[in-house]
């Protein structure tokens, strides 16, 4: 059974995802009148990271996709850490917050996902606990939780992939892409004065 925490999950993630929306319609960054490199700078690493997390985020879904609850995945992207899904997603949060060409956006994301989402694994790894049992305590005993401690990663050389669960998966891997084309659409209708700043966030 799904703890609260997951059941959770989607909705404050819209909730938090709406309210930062609204606020990046009317505000504007700081740094793209004080100075256009560091905002350029700061638009560019939130491009890497959106990137990164996004494929990362498939390459989790490779192992994942069809999988989820009917076998413990210990290898590829799950052998660094147990929650690699959650670890490029904290990347992509960075991503899309550095890509409004702030240093707010980005550490008021970071926090709020560092807040909520700890609440959200343990009540998955309650779950998967009660489902595999020894098997996934000596998984947790073997392996980090989010941040991965070693890059050695360990691949099957073979792997057979549910190609129909994969592929909506590939959707949901690239919403920070998308996320971060909406900032631009935004920051376009600022400039020809459809929108208007109310604020100015470094």
């Amino acid at each position: 059974m799904k703890a609260k925490s997951e059941i959770l999950r989607i909705f404050l993630t819209r909730l938090a995802a709406g309210a930062v929306f609204v606020a990046v319609c009317f505000s504007r960054s700081y740094w793209e009148d004080a100075s256009e490199v560091v905002s350029l700078l700061l638009f560019l690493l939130g491009i890497v990271l959106a990137a990164v997390a996004s494929l990362g985020r498939m390459w989790c879904s490779l192992y994942i996709a069809g999988y989820k609850d009917r076998q413990l995945i210990t290898d590829g992207p799950y052998s660094m850490c147990r929650n690699p899904l959650y670890f490029f997603s904290l990347i992509g949060v960075a991503g899309v917050g550095f890509a409004t060409e702030t240093i707010t956006f980005p550490v008021v994301l970071v926090l709020l996902f560092l807040i909520y989402y700890p609440f959200v694994i343990k009540g998955e790894e309650t779950r998967l606990r009660e489902i595999f049992g020894e098997l996934h305590e000596a998984y947790c005993r073997e392996t980090p939780r989010l941040i991965p401690r070693s890059l050695v990663i360990r691949e099957p050389s073979t792997y057979e992939v549910n190609p129909r669960v994969f592929r909506r998966h590939i959707f949901s891997a690239l919403w920070f892409i998308w996320i971060i084309g909406i900032l631009e659409l935004i920051e376009g209708l600022r400039e020809i004065g459809v929108l208007q700043s109310w604020w100015v966030i470094p």
